[in-house]
């Protein structure tokens, strides 16, 4: 009986102890599962980041306005991307109260000890920046490839003429000229030339209006008296000269109609006729680069060009309209 009573009271003894040990521990680390992987909260922003991207691309080929969308949308996104990521190593952890039992001593963390970096945190930003890099590698080399030789190796060469004599002062000619005389004639462009004099300075002036619609390219008729009994070759480019006395210019295609200077006067181009550079080169005259204009003031030699780079037909080159059309392949 002695034996018995004295084991019962080991018992109630080892159970007392027992309880006291779990009521001195810590509850929250007491309900903690370990099993229980820490994973990162889900996330709308990688979605964002992606979409920015996307339109950073899209917008590479089809208009500036959408790649500077698509890039602020890709620094916004990706920028609450990593605050979201690097929360844990910004956010101080709560601290954890040490176990109440007296034969235990509480070490006290040093305010110079290094803050932990949560391997989760370290393995997501090298994930990331790896898919960075294995993207770029892919991405680049796939759009210089697709993008970069529509806008290269397009520099236009001059094209010599013929003598400036051969241009009568204040009249219009045809000019029609080889571009490459080693194509042939499948190269042949038309210009409509007028020789305007000598500025006040003493600059040979010329006034040089492409031949094609600026609503969607087709070919432009002078309107007025041809003189084709009058038409002469001259110049390398084979260029021939045809007198024509226009009092405008006419698209039979869809009713454009242009004064002498090219400005729009009816009909659908939104703009005024291309035009090209030009140069005196001993006494000859070259045709240079051409560039779009949105409209001309005055005439002749004091005219005033307002020029832009040149565009495809159809496309505003000045104004708030100018701003909704894709980036152009270089003409």
């Amino acid at each position: 009986m002695a034996h018995a009573a004295g084991c019962g009271s080991c018992y109630v003894f080892d159970t007392y102890e027992r309880t006291k040990v779990e009521s001195n521990r810590d509850p929250d680390l007491s309900s903690h599962d370990n099993e229980t992987p820490h994973l990162p909260p889900p996330s709308l922003w990688p979605i964002g980041f992606a979409v920015g991207i996307a339109c950073v691309l899209t917008g590479i080929v089809v208009s500036t306005i959408v790649a500077v969308v698509g890039a602020v949308v890709t620094l916004v996104f990706g920028f609450l991307w990593i605050r979201d990521v690097t929360r844990p190593v910004r956010t101080p952890a709560a601290p954890v109260e040490p176990e109440r039992r007296e034969e235990r001593a509480v070490i006290e963390a040093g305010d110079d000890e290094p803050a932990a970096y949560p391997r989760s945190a370290f393995l997501s930003g090298a994930t990331l920046g790896l898919g960075a890099v294995i993207g770029g590698l892919i991405t680049v080399p796939v759009l210089g490839f697709a993008v970069l030789p529509s806008f290269t190796n397009q520099e236009e060469q001059d094209v010599e003429l013929g003598p400036i004599d051969e241009f009568p002062e204040s009249e219009f000619v045809i000019a029609t000229y080889l571009e490459n005389p080693e194509i042939g004639e499948v190269s042949r462009r038309t210009m409509f030339i007028r020789n305007n004099g000598r500025t006040d300075d003493g600059v040979p002036s010329f006034t040089m209006l492409y031949s094609r619609c600026a609503h969607l390219g087709c070919p432009v008729q002078p309107n007025g008296l041809i003189d084709e009994e009058g038409a002469k070759t001259i110049g390398p480019q084979d260029t021939r000269l045809i007198p024509v006395l226009l009092t405008g210019f006419g698209c039979p295609c869809h009713g454009g109609q242009y004064d002498t200077e090219g400005n729009r006067t009816a009909g659908p181009p939104v703009r005024a006729l291309d035009r090209a550079e030009f140069s005196i080169k001993n006494g000859n005259l070259v045709l240079g680069k051409f560039f779009s204009v949105a409209e001309v003031e005055g005439a002749g030699a004091r005219a005033r060009i307002y020029k832009y780079g040149r565009s495809v037909p159809g496309v505003h080159v000045d104004g708030p309209s100018s701003w909704l059309y894709p980036i152009e392949v270089p003409q």
